[in-house]
């Protein structure tokens, strides 16, 4: 992962949760702090969100470019900085609503990488290749603006399927087998907690 850019989106509205759920509290840290640190081997980590909306220390704050406009625009803000900043390379691209996502998991999208690769995505238990959570290259770059350009707002669109590499189920199940699940609601989050618990007693 040291040549790995990470990237958190971190700009949504969390219409659904009803709060900003980056900041929700869950076994004593926020979902924003739970995924920073299954990226803490990433030299570089940018935190794609509102100017001062945050406190991320270790984090660049990256505005997105594209306000409003959703996972694919931050996803092309992130790659147009690790552009700037490093000269382009792999991105991995996280939403601040994942908190069980760990080193393990980013680790093993790296090693699915091949050289001709442009992304990386886990497939998730029904077999359906995960958009967020993912590796993306800054070649993608260009495509990506292109689909914004055109209207288009979905970030699976982003995977060029000839170049995107996709890590088997039962390789995730091994390793870390909750990474994918997403917080959405307060209801999410509870549930979250409660399985933590019923594991630990």
């Amino acid at each position: 992962m040291r040549d790995v850019v990470a990237a958190i989106t971190a700009g949504g509205q969390s219409r659904r949760f009803g709060r900003d759920k980056a900041l929700a509290q869950l076994e004593g840290r926020s979902l924003l702090e739970h995924v920073a640190a299954s990226l803490d081997a990433c030299p570089l980590r940018l935190l794609i969100a509102p100017p001062g909306r945050y406190v991320l220390p270790g984090w660049l704050n990256v505005p997105d470019t594209r306000p409003g406009e959703g996972p694919l625009a931050a996803l092309e803000t992130a790659l147009s900085a690790a552009q700037v900043q490093r000269g382009g390379g792999w991105v991995a691209f996280a939403g601040v609503d994942m908190p069980r996502l760990t080193p393990a998991y980013w680790e093993a999208l790296a090693w699915a990488s091949t050289p001709s690769a442009c992304a990386v995505l886990a497939l998730d238990a029904g077999g359906h290749p995960q958009p967020l959570a993912a590796l993306y290259h800054t070649a993608l770059l260009p495509h990506v603006t292109a689909l914004l350009d055109a209207g288009e707002r979905r970030l699976r669109a982003a995977a060029l399927p000839e170049c995107t590499v996709t890590l088997p189920v039962h390789i995730l199940q091994a390793i870390s087998p909750d990474a994918l699940r997403n917080v959405n609601t307060p209801a999410d989050l509870a549930a979250l907690a409660e399985q933590r618990q019923a594991e630990g007693q």
